[in-house]
């Protein structure tokens, strides 16, 4: 049941217990776990329309890979021996779409992550990411707090 787990980190103590989980998981399943970091760029929108000039948007959006980088960075310490395959991936979009598109695209198993992330402002507005994944998502997700 849980050959494949897809397991989102963004940095946040909840992300890195719901690895942990997964880990524990796939040891006694002998799961494959792919680690996926989903940046959201910046754009005029999600800036609430303050107006930017692209050489602003592209500077941010470049720390945002570097962030995502480091994360992933992270997720490979926290990995460590692991005895079965394990995959790190960087996704842009929006975390909850690219999560489950992504988990459509590697037939995953199971989703792990999470319940509260770094998102800020805008996911208490529109809905937690883990909300969105759990109510759309066509595989088991298991929300770890």
């Amino acid at each position: 049941m849980f050959k494949k787990t897809l397991v989102p980190v963004d940095g946040s103590e909840t992300a890195w217990r719901a690895l942990n989980n997964a880990l524990e998981i796939g040891k006694k399943f002998e799961s494959e776990i792919l680690v996926v970091n989903v940046i959201q760029p910046y754009n005029n929108a999600a800036l609430l329309a303050v107006p930017l000039d692209h050489a602003t948007i592209n500077q941010g959006n470049s720390e945002l890979e570097k962030v995502g980088d480091k994360v992933l960075e992270l997720a490979k310490e926290m990995v460590g021996s692991y005895p079965h395959k394990v995959e790190y991936d960087m996704e842009v979009g929006h975390p909850s779409e690219r999560i489950i598109a992504l988990s459509k695209k590697v037939e995953a198993h199971a989703i792990v992550l999470g319940s509260r992330g770094l998102s800020g402002i805008a996911e208490f507005f529109l809905g937690s990411v883990s909300s969105k994944v759990s109510q759309y998502a066509t595989v088991p997700v298991l929300i770890v707090k």
